[in-house]
């Protein structure tokens, strides 16, 4: 008797493990949202508390900064080392409340909404959306290219992994300062990582581009989303900005994740019916029957009777044994 509750308790605990690995990926999401909220509410608090003229003085130098890029500057930025080659001007750029965010990236059409940091580094990727080096601050004007990147496929973070769903004629929303910068979805590419043919500075075009990487757990190429700047029209920014097709409902995170969760449980059942048949033949072999061999349909309703699921799942030894007469 002890042992079959020793084996219940047991079962209970893998249950219960097994139920809050499954259940991480969703809990570990959902508080990096609840985070990422938070900073962006204490940057526009800062935003809120701000003057003016200093906001205009910080949105000058940004634009000073960008004038200032010489073409090409972007090849290196991909290295690992490039933000602690960085120059202190660079770090202090549209860092208005000291916390290295130089403002949010939002994307109704798949529901992202991420801070920006400095550099493309883990500690800058981990918690939101990096700035690359070399590009043009997040700030607009004509002959710029802002390159905003970001992680895919984490099992934590929802992050860009659904970057892939945009389509053209969508809309993004650059949220830096107390400016809303719009940008509207023309292309689309597929390059290898050190590709940069797509991400230069274009004369006249003031440009954006997210970088993700593709295959989603693969990470062999770059998923290139660019958008050129239209004029933001809040009225419409809730409805994408008259967007070319309906809003993503769907989320390729969530379907991997559910993906997971069945295969998990195949994987489970399978397992615990395999270890029950062996159990069950084996029991046969060491105890043969003595009584009178029973019809079939009578071992089918006893072997597969509520008892046995009820203890199926609870201990295997239990439900062998339910089957002797």
């Amino acid at each position: 008797m002890k042992r079959r509750y020793l084996r219940i308790v047991i079962a209970g605990l893998i249950f219960l493990l097994a139920l809050l690995l499954t259940l991480y990926p969703v809990i570990s999401n959902l508080y990096n949202q609840e985070h990422q909220s938070q900073i962006q509410t204490a940057y526009r608090e800062v935003l809120e508390q701000t003057d003016t003229s200093e906001l205009e003085r910080i949105r000058k130098e940004a634009i000073a900064y960008n004038a200032a890029i010489t073409p090409g500057t972007v090849e290196e930025a991909y290295s690992q080392e490039s933000i602690q080659m960085a120059s202190e001007d660079y770090v202090n750029q549209l860092d208005l409340s000291g916390t290295g965010i130089m403002g949010y990236v939002e994307i109704p059409t798949i529901g992202v909404d991420l801070p920006i940091y400095h550099g493309t580094g883990n500690d800058s990727l981990d918690r939101g959306t990096g700035h690359l080096l070399g590009s043009s601050l997040p700030v607009g004007g004509e002959s710029t290219h802002t390159i905003i990147t970001g992680h895919s496929g984490m099992a934590s973070q929802k992050m860009f992994t659904d970057l892939e769903q945009l389509q053209e004629g969508d809309v993004f929303y650059l949220h830096v300062l107390d400016e809303v910068l719009a940008y509207q979805v023309d292309t689309i590419h597929t390059v290898l990582p050190h590709d940069t043919t797509y991400l230069g500075i274009v004369q006249g075009k003031d440009l954006c581009t997210l970088v993700t990487c593709t295959p989603t757990g693969v990470n062999t190429h770059r998923l290139l989303v660019r958008g050129t700047r239209i004029s933001y029209e809040p009225s419409i920014e809730v409805q994408s900005a008259e967007p070319e097709h309906e809003v993503v409902t769907s989320s390729h995170w969530e379907d991997q994740y559910w993906f997971g969760i069945r295969l998990g449980v195949m994987a489970m059942v399978s397992i615990v019916l395999l270890v029950n048949a062996v159990l069950f033949i084996r029991k046969k072999r060491s105890n043969p029957p003595t009584e009178k061999r029973r019809p079939l349909c009578q071992k089918v309703r006893e072997r597969y009777s509520l008892r046995f699921w009820l203890s199926f799942f609870c201990c295997p030894a239990v439900s062998s044994c339910s089957t002797q007469v």
